[in-house]
């Protein structure tokens, strides 16, 4: 008898676990990144997820950095505990994008960069959003963060709507 699996968001990882010792926390933080994204192989709907590696930033992938730190100034970032806490959601939200508690739309963003084609997958209950950076062959996990604000969630939450409305009408 086959077993199915469910979606389900692991516990908070919290700094308490480690005794308040914020170095440990961080390397066992890097350990359940590391787990989901470095050593296993993980996909979205049959698309090979990479990895931005450079620049490492304390001897960790940047996309590491970019899931448990916060800041505009991309050399000046610091910790986020609410991002590092929840280290263990990216990788479930990314294998079971499509069950119904997960809200997954596409967007493109114009910037210093060029023309980034992002996959968003948004727990609305928990307020947490992952990023994915389609790069056409391959997607790379961009970041995750906790929704903070209430005008910040009804942004996201309408534009998965308009994006709903558009892809009915194709």
């Amino acid at each position: 008898m086959e077993v199915m699996e469910i979606f389900e968001l692991p516990e908070l990882i919290e700094l308490s676990d480690f005794r308040g010792n914020f170095h440990a926390y961080l390397e066992g933080v890097y350990e359940i990144f590391k787990e989901d994204f470095v050593t296993s192989k993980p996909t979205f709907k049959g698309k090979k997820l990479g990895l931005k590696k450079y620049p490492y930033v304390e001897d960790k992938e940047y996309t590491f950095y970019h899931m448990t730190h916060e800041g505009d100034i991309e050399n000046d970032r610091t910790p986020d505990m609410r991002r590092m806490e929840r280290i263990g959601w990216p990788r479930p939200m990314i294998d079971f994008s499509d069950d119904t508690e997960l809200k997954v739309w596409r967007n493109i963003r114009r910037g210093r960069g060029g023309t980034k084609n992002r996959i968003l997958i948004l727990h609305e209950e928990e307020r947490y959003l992952v990023v994915l950076d389609d790069r056409g062959e391959y997607i790379l996990p961009w970041t995750a963060y906790l929704i903070k604000g209430n005008k910040q969630m009804q942004k996201h939450i309408k534009e998965y709507e308009k994006y709903i409305k558009a892809e009915a009408a194709r």
